[in-house]
């Protein structure tokens, strides 16, 4: 059993070592546990530290790419080096390095494929009092769309197996926070949290320049996986909202009609016919997006196949009967 510990970095050369000094050597249960960062194009030494603390993988990008194109060069580079589970944390030394031995415990024990740190937000000092209520406000949008029970949806510090691993996808180039757990739970992977422990803040995040910027994202990222996903759901309330004013206006016409005063009323008549138009060309939309997904569904099939053909066979398959998945 191997774990891989990933760290995405930009110019983190004064914390980095701090994070790494945290992180455990030894967990019961695991056979090898090893290291790798995703050098996001930092302009400071960051591989530098890395190289000379130990670390057994470094992952180079030219130029900053973001953290969802780091989360996912990372879980390519561990997968090909053969991990079975995966744990990716931050290296502002945010979250507690011991609190690793936690997160993967679901995992050893075959109860999930996925597992989320749940972070004490209301207890985090340098959380400002509007961060924790959007924090809450975030992780609830996020459990109706998933149909998840994660409590702390942007948390990074997370583990995932490798057949899980294998599974995802990040389309968007802000953040796979959200968009991961909105697709395992879209498409039933075994997904769990357990609560975690913080450090003291070490540096501001940088993954947002101000809170109305980070929720307009997040909102945009929620929404857009759950179009990909669910389509036909999404189009149809659309089409809903579009429809009842329509059918409202058009009954409201109606009324007029039959009392004798509908001749003042024709603009009403073009606007239902305008809405009622515009929904029927929602739902048209959705039903083309709900046979798009079914062909998703299928190129995902396919990509993981070829993923386990040119990654190779783990320590999960090995156990796993033939036909069985996450």
């Amino acid at each position: 059993m191997k774990l891989i510990i990933q760290i995405p970095c930009y110019n983190e050369a004064e914390t980095l070592e701090v994070a790494l000094n945290d992180l455990p050597k030894h967990i019961d249960g695991v056979d090898v546990i090893e290291y790798l960062i995703i050098n996001d194009g930092s302009k400071d030494n960051t591989v530098e530290v890395a190289k000379n603390w130990g670390v057994n993988y470094v992952v180079n990008f030219r130029n900053n790419k973001g953290l969802a194109r780091g989360f996912m060069a990372g879980l390519d580079a561990c997968l090909r080096n053969g991990a079975d589970i995966i744990v990716n944390t931050d290296a502002d030394n945010q979250y507690c390095g011991a609190d690793i031995e936690k997160l993967i415990q679901p995992i050893l024990r075959g109860e999930a494929g996925m597992v989320v740190g749940e972070r004490p937000i209301d207890d985090t000092e340098h959380f400002s009092p509007l961060k924790k209520k959007l924090q809450h406000l975030g992780s609830w949008v996020v459990r109706k769309a998933s149909k998840t029970d994660i409590p702390d949806a942007p948390s990074g510090f997370r583990a995932y197996s490798r057949h899980t691993a294998m599974r995802l996808n990040v389309i968007n180039e802000y953040t796979y926070t959200l968009e991961t757990i909105v697709q395992a739970g879209r498409q039933k992977m075994a997904v769990t949290s357990v609560p975690i422990r913080t450090n003291a803040e070490l540096r501001p995040s940088r993954l947002f320049s101000s809170m109305f910027g980070y929720v307009k994202k997040s909102m945009l990222t929620i929404g857009r996986a759950l179009m990909m996903y669910k389509p036909l759901y999404c189009f149809t309330c659309i089409a809903a909202v579009f429809g009842i004013a329509g059918l409202a206006l058009g009954i409201r016409f109606l009324v007029y009609m039959a009392i004798g005063v509908g001749t003042g009323h024709i603009q009403s008549l073009i606007l239902a016919s305008m809405l009622i138009i515009i929904s029927v060309l929602c739902e048209v939309i959705g039903l083309l997006g709900d046979v798009i997904s079914a062909n998703r569904k299928l190129l995902e099939e396919i990509q993981f196949e070829l993923r386990k053909m040119d990654y190779g066979k783990g320590h999960e398959e090995e156990k796993t009967s033939v036909g069985e998945d996450e």
